[in-house]
């Protein structure tokens, strides 16, 4: 199990990414930050490696989130990658690479909470 999980949420959608932000916070009770796209999440991860979880979306401008999963699993590789696309093809290659979970929008919160919880309390076996 996980104690004090933090996670980062990396959306370019500012609507989903607050809303993703909010039930985290408050459903899960976890430490969320956020970050609009794959460049600045790297930035952040480059000077705060202590993150448990990062949720990211696919298609984002500057860094993609795959292109995030890679350079994550390169230098951080205990940090959980979520990978959340609305392009079903897009869930191999996220796994190609390395993600530990996918999501595929829309999702309901139920899924999100669960593949969380999957991590966070079995330590990611199902």
């Amino acid at each position: 199990m996980i104690a004090n999980v933090k996670i980062i949420v990396v959306e370019d959608e500012t609507l989903i990414r607050s809303f993703l932000s909010n039930a985290l916070k408050y459903c899960v009770n976890r430490d969320v930050k956020t970050f609009e796209n794959g460049a600045v999440a790297w930035e952040y991860l480059q000077h705060q490696a202590d993150v448990d979880i990062v949720i990211s979306d696919v298609d984002m401008p500057e860094i993609s989130g795959i292109e995030l999963l890679k350079k994550i699993k390169q230098q951080f590789p205990s940090i959980i990658c979520i990978i959340m696309s609305g392009n079903h093809l897009n869930e191999a290659l996220a796994l190609e690479n390395g993600a530990d979970g996918f999501l595929a929008k829309p999702f309901k919160l139920r899924n999100l909470f669960e593949i969380v919880q999957t991590f966070v309390i079995n330590g990611g076996s199902s």
